[in-house]
């Protein structure tokens, strides 16, 4: 943990607060106080200035895609033909207004996005393809893989 604090600047409680966060954002402050042997007060003050800091960046609730009838889960790799800024922009802004890209990452190498998408059947992932990914300005290639398993997800960063 001390390569952490050295990184981060934060001490020891910190780390904890936000560990105990990860895994259960609707803990309450008294019982975080109870965990960490701290007075409520001050546990508010640290979760504020963690907050205030941008470590916490917000609280929500995950749910299950599945239950939701969001049974497809697929990556996909998007090329686009220029890589001049203002295109870059133009694409990014567009993805971020649709609700299926669950995560967007501008990368190098071959393909220069990564989407993950969620549809609720294999019709629905067509139209998010055909009719709105593929259409877009400067999209020169997508190459789609569907999820069979999940193996893993998780949300928490490795706070040791």
């Amino acid at each position: 943990m001390d390569d952490l604090n050295q990184r981060t600047g934060l001490d020891d409680m910190d780390v904890e607060i936000l560990r105990l966060l990860q895994d259960d954002a609707s803990i309450s402050k008294a019982e975080l106080g109870r965990k960490l042997n701290l007075s409520q007060p001050a546990v508010h003050h640290r979760v504020k200035r963690l907050e205030e800091r941008g470590y916490i960046q917000r609280y929500v609730a995950i749910l299950d895609h599945e239950l939701l009838g969001l049974d497809l889960i697929c990556f996909v790799q998007v090329s686009v033909a220029r890589h001049h800024r203002d295109h870059i922009a133009a694409f990014e802004q567009v993805v971020l207004a649709m609700p299926e890209v669950l995560d967007c990452h501008h990368l190098t190498g071959d393909a220069d996005f990564l989407l993950k998408v969620v549809a609720p059947n294999r019709k629905a992932l067509e139209h998010l393809l055909v009719e709105r990914l593929s259409v877009l300005p400067g999209v020169t290639h997508l190459e789609t893989s569907v999820v069979l398993r999940e193996v893993k997800h998780v949300t928490a960063l490795p706070l040791e």
